[in-house]
C-alpha cells in the first residue's frame, strides 16, 4: 500500500504509515523476508527525505539477522542501498 501511495500521489506520510504498519505486522509474524521487504521501502523513503542514519539503522538492522541467501534479489537490494547510505 505505501508503494501505491507513492506512486499514485506522493503523499509521504500516508506511505510511512502504510510502511511502519506492515513493519508490525511482519514482526508479529516472524515473516523476516516480508519485514526486509518493507524496511527497503521505508529506508528509500526516508533516504528521499533526507533522514539518511535512521534509514541505515533500521535496514543496517534487518540485514544483519540474515545469515544466508545473500544472492537473492532482496539481500542485493538492502546491501546496495546500505552502501548508498554510508
Amino acid at each position: 500500500m505505501g508503494e501505491l501511495f507513492l506512486l499514485q500521489s506522493e503523499d509521504a506520510f500516508e506511505a510511512e504509515n502504510c510502511f511502519n504498519e506492515s513493519l508490525a505486522v511482519a514482526k508479529s509474524k516472524n515473516a523476516k523476508f516480508w519485514e526486509l521487504r518493507t524496511a527497503i521501502s521505508l529506508a528509500r523513503l526516508w533516504q528521499k527525505q533526507g533522514k539518511t542514519s535512521e534509514a541505515r539503522e533500521l535496514l543496517a538492522g534487518m540485514y544483519r539477522w540474515f545469515t544466508e541467501g545473500f544472492g537473492t534479489p532482496d539481500l542485493v537490494d538492502a546491501k546496495v542501498l546500505i552502501e548508498e547510505l554510508a
